[in-house]
């Protein structure tokens, strides 16, 4: 569980970064659809990890 706590951890601390960049008003067009493209695999990728401990939550609750 620790490592997933990372895991999520890290993710939203990339899609901060990414979002970031994205601010930058000196970014290209190019650049910044490759770091939209980053930060939403980022944001889908912290999601998946909660639903998946809010079924283990749900599991635990009802064992």
């Amino acid at each position: 569980m620790a490592e997933e706590t990372t895991n999520f951890e890290s993710k939203l601390e990339s899609a901060k970064k990414t979002l970031e960049i994205l601010m930058n008003p000196e970014i290209t067009l190019q650049d910044s659809v490759k770091a939209y493209e980053k930060g939403i695999k980022e944001l889908q990728d912290a999601q998946k990890i909660l639903e998946d401990a809010q079924i283990k939550i749900t599991e635990i609750k009802n064992s």
